[in-house]
């Protein structure tokens, strides 16, 4: 399943909601779950749908591997009856992507850790500074801590950020966490994986160097933003992760080309690593760090306002973004 976040504009206020992106439309699952329910003679669809299969995305992954077998059921259930069936009380179920505006995904993550984990990435970075990867790098997956409330979705407009002269993009893969647990092993480690998503960690490069000079950070080099999306695809839809074609476009401009199957630290080893002795959580976002060659710190270039980043990893989709003119900066 692609599954997406979406507002719907109503009289009454807007509302966001949980759908199945697919082919030509967007179901709501938590409708089409209801209809189900009302379909089987259920009295009070929409209260034991509300129960088993939230509206919001950070509700729906609290609920486990339950709630993603009602999802998938409530799938297929409205593929059955076709885009023109309504809910239990003819509230619109399946909606033209163009009609609704899609967030990120995981709107507010529980937690967001950033990893490292693609040697070429810390290779390169090493290099420019005149010394080789740390040999620590090889003992254990590194990551940082980053901003869970300055997510932003697909198609946002990004608001230039602390005077930045060097504002960068950074092409990732990114997995939600969608059990809780700890210490939990490599070998158990993809059960508990709800999705992958495409993830921008953008970095202001000259503020980033300036704090990290001091022995912490990255900090406010990174929390101004990371985007995720377009969407949250299910492992099942994703047989091999290592075959992913990791791409980044300037304004249709190729800038990076990678493959996620360069990775050193697998995300079960990330989640290993994690885990030990600290709990995971439904809604945790784990980013794998930079794919080699997947940044303008690599190449010496930046971003500049009015440039479109798209970032592509199919069958996931692109993540666009676009940087605010100079005007928008002060707005």
């Amino acid at each position: 399943m692609k599954l997406v976040s979406f507002d719907i504009h109503t009289p009454v206020g807007t509302f966001t909601r949980i759908g199945a992106h697919r082919e030509h439309c967007i179901i709501d699952l938590n409708m089409a779950y209801a209809r189900r329910l009302a379909d089987q003679g259920e009295p009070q669809p929409r209260r034991l749908a509300d129960a088993q299969l939230p509206s919001t995305m950070s509700e729906f992954l609290a609920g486990g591997t339950s709630a993603m077998e009602a999802a998938r059921q409530a799938l297929n259930h409205a593929v059955a009856l076709g885009t023109s069936a309504t809910g239990p009380a003819g509230e619109t179920m399946a909606y033209d992507p163009g009609s609704v505006s899609l967030r990120a995904p995981l709107p507010t993550p529980s937690s967001l850790r950033d990893f490292i984990a693609f040697e070429a990435h810390i290779a390169a970075t090493s290099k420019r500074r005149g010394q080789p990867i740390p040999p620590e790098w090889y003992k254990a997956p590194v990551y940082y801590k980053g901003n869970h409330r300055t997510i932003i979705g697909p198609d946002h407009r990004l608001r230039w950020p602390l005077n930045t002269h060097k504002l960068d993009y950074e092409l990732e893969l990114a997995c939600i966490i969608g059990r809780q647990g700890i210490n939990i092993t490599e070998r158990d480690a993809p059960a508990y994986i709800a999705g992958y998503t495409i993830m921008n960690d953008f970095s202001a490069r000259d503020i980033q160097f300036q704090e990290m000079a001091c022995r912490l950070g990255p900090a406010k080099g990174k929390d101004f933003a990371t985007a995720i999306g377009p969407c949250i695809m299910t492992p099942d839809d994703i047989p091999d992760l290592a075959a992913l074609e990791m791409i980044a476009r300037i304004n249709g401009e190729v800038w990076s080309r990678g493959r996620f199957g360069s990775i050193h630290w697998s995300f079960p080893q990330m989640i290993e690593h994690v885990s030990r002795d600290e709990a995971v959580y439904p809604g945790d976002l784990l980013g794998s760090g930079t794919v080699g060659g997947g940044c303008g710190l690599e190449l010496d270039r930046y971003l500049k306002p009015g440039d479109v980043v798209e970032l592509e990893i199919q069958p996931i989709g692109i993540l666009r973004t676009t940087i605010a003119t100079p005007d928008e900066r002060s707005a």
